[in-house]
């Protein structure tokens, strides 16, 4: 018998694509797709979908022992953007269904799980530029918070009951695939759109704020690789600092520019950019790199080409 996946938070960002790569890396009836609500068509005719609330600890048990689940990816999560307007809400989402599955481990009703971290575990006090591994964490944010506290209740599971645990700190994602989730990168997202229908953009964040990006394919496939490495190669239990490329907006229309001349842009920051100015300009990821092979292969020129190709055939 071909060992299950559940994948709670598959209507989001990451969840959605991270979905479709499983199953046509393993086969759809081994991915048991869920969320809060039924997702895209495309999505729900895909394979196995269950309607599931990440914080009712019964609901998320009956799923997995329902399917005979083996691992779970937690990717539910309210972002750094909206979780500032809704503080609370924020906190209950992320913590208790990090702690409903880091439980499940525990009792040995799952084995391997995946949570996302992010680049908000970090804060204005720390080291900007190739931010590394291990420095000062003192989040600013909601998210950052709670993502912090979630990195050290990983490592103390992982420490105090061997639960298999392993964790990315994400950098902004941008993807033409999904629409943004209510991230302080999305204006990367944002951006393409209104390049390809020739309207003028007007961007959250000011021109010259460097802030870590990634390509969702390049995002997926860490992904997938840190959960294939075998456990001896995985030395960090908290997250693993994963880089990708660092871009403001103004470098990343000039790009833009390039294949669309008459692109314009405009800024008007709003409260994100605090949010933003707290954050790291880039990534230091030798760690990963060393344990895993980690190496991304999206620049920012192949980032943008593909980025108008794919957003100008889904507007089509």
């Amino acid at each position: 018998m071909m060992a299950k996946t559940l994948i709670v938070g598959a209507c989001g960002q990451i969840g959605s694509e991270l979905t479709t790569t499983l199953r046509q890396k393993h086969g759809k009836d081994t991915i048991i797709a869920s969320d809060i609500r039924e997702g895209s068509a495309e999505l729900m005719a895909s394979g196995p979908f269950e309607v599931l609330d990440a914080t009712n600890f019964t609901q998320l048990q009956d799923v997995i022992m329902h399917y005979d689940i083996d691992t779970v990816y937690m990717m539910a999560a309210m972002l750094s953007g909206t979780a500032e307007k809704f503080p609370m809400k924020a906190w209950e989402l992320n913590m208790n269904s990090l702690f409903n599955v880091l439980n499940l481990v525990k009792e040995q009703k799952i084995k391997h799980l995946f949570w996302p971290s992010s680049i908000a575990v970090f804060g204005p006090t720390t080291p900007k530029f190739n931010t590394p591994q291990q420095t000062i964490m003192e989040p600013s944010t909601v998210y950052g918070i709670s993502k912090q506290t979630g990195e050290r209740w990983c490592e103390y599971y992982h420490k105090r009951y061997g639960v298999d645990v392993r964790s990315i700190r994400y950098p902004g994602l941008i993807s033409y695939k999904t629409p943004p989730g209510g991230g302080t990168t999305d204006y990367a997202i944002e951006i393409f759109h209104s390049a390809v229908k020739g309207e003028v953009y007007t961007s959250f964040l000011n021109e010259d704020t460097a802030l870590p990006m990634m390509y969702m394919d390049d995002a997926i496939k860490a992904t997938i690789q840190l959960m294939e490495a075998d456990s001896s190669k995985i030395n960090v239990r908290s997250s693993y600092n994963l880089g990708g490329i660092s871009f403001t907006p103004r470098e990343l229309a000039e790009e833009i520019r390039l294949k669309l001349s008459e692109f314009k842009i405009n800024y008007k920051p709003d409260f994100r950019q605090a949010i933003a100015d707290s954050w790291p300009s880039s990534i230091e990821d030798t760690t990963a790199r060393n344990d895993w092979n980690w190496k991304h292969e999206y620049d920012l020129k192949t980032l943008v080409q593909v980025m108008l190709k794919g957003v100008e055939e889904s507007i089509s």
